[in-house]
This record gives C-alpha cells, sequence and structure tokens, in this order.
C-alpha cells in the first residue's frame, strides 16, 4: 500500500479537531505528525527549530546532556551531505542502522538537543541543507501551524515525543545480520 502525506486525513479524519483538553493537542498533532513521509517529518522538524528554536533552546539544551551526542554529531559532521539526509532518514523511519541503535540509547532529552544541533548545523552549512524550494506538503505545514498555536509545554512535549520514537531502541530488535566472509 501506497502512503502519501495527504492520505493522513483518511487515517485521521479529523486530525485538527482538537477538544479543550491540552493532551488532546499533544496527541494530534503528534499522530499527524507521525503520519507524515519521512522527508516531511524532518522539514517540519528543521521549520520548527529554525523558526520556535529560541524557546526551544533551553529547554534542549539545558535539560540535556548534549556531550553524550557530541559523537552522533561529530560523526555526521563529517560524512558528505548525502550521507547526512540519508541518517536523519534513517532516524525518522526507525530503520535499524549503527547510527539509529547509537541515537536510541539517548535520554529524550538529549535525543530533542541532537535534533536542535542538526537545524544548528544545517543553518551554518556543515550538515545537508533544506533544498531551495522545498514544498512542504499540506499536512505538513498545518502540523506547523498547530505547533505554533501550542503553549510551550506542549511544543516540547510533542518535539519530545516525536523525538523519542526516532531510531532504533537496541535493546528492542537485534542488529542486523551479518553476511559471514568466504
Amino acid at each position: 500500500m501506497t502512503f502519501t502525506t495527504d492520505s493522513a486525513q483518511s487515517r485521521y479524519p479529523n486530525p485538527f479537531n482538537y477538544s479543550t483538553q491540552p493532551g488532546d493537542a499533544v496527541t494530534s498533532t503528534v499522530a499527524v505528525f507521525q503520519s507524515l513521509s519521512v522527508d516531511d517529518q524532518l522539514a517540519v522538524l528543521w521549520y520548527a527549530y529554525t523558526e520556535m528554536g529560541r524557546s526551544i533552546t533551553p529547554a534542549a539544551t539545558g535539560a540535556a546532556r548534549l556531550q553524550l551526542a557530541e559523537g552522533l554529531l561529530n560523526q555526521i559532521k563529517q560524512m558528505p551531505h548525502d550521507e547526512q539526509l540519508q541518517v536523519m532518514r534513517d532516524l525518522a523511519a526507525k530503520r535499524n542502522t549503527q547510527i539509529s541503535r547509537s541515537y536510541g540509547i539517548l535520554s529524550n532529552n538529549t535525543k530533542l538537543a541532537l535534533w536542535y544541533e542538526l537545524s544548528e548545523l544545517m543553518v551554518q552549512g556543515f550538515v545537508v541543507p533544506m533544498p531551495n524550494g522545498y514544498q512542504l506538503s499540506r499536512d505538513g505545514a498545518k502540523v506547523l501551524e498547530e505547533l505554533k498555536q501550542l503553549d510551550f509545554g506542549q511544543q516540547i512535549t510533542v518535539f519530545r515525543k516525536v523525538v523519542a520514537d526516532m531510531g532504533v531502541d537496541p535493546q528492542l530488535t537485534n542488529p542486523p545480520a551479518r553476511t559471514p566472509i568466504q
């Protein structure tokens, strides 16, 4: 079955019909975010971090031990841009790779800070930038707009839930099988 970002409407018929309960807004936003294509998920994260980064920064880096993610960040910075993009796609798609497993052992706050740092490195040109003229899907734009409407605590909760679910928890999965050398 082919899944498109616009098919999120069929999975979540009224994804932005929030009730007055704050948790419902967070749950709905996370659910619609996770229904986006991997590239739109990455774009929403990037736009959110660059547009709302001033308020996210203290929460992300102040609470996290980013030094635990420095090795991953350095690995990613040393890669060519196409490999950097693939790493981010692998994290968002939960592909079982070495970097996804290394990411999986980080605390949720450190994951939050790592994505913030990746967005900063993108702006600085050390990590693959957003393609010029990238058009966010209709559903991606809706998620971004709804994120802007949430209060600070709800925004952080959405981001924390989204990035916590990325990567692979090495304790829950087996590493890929290795091919024996012949």
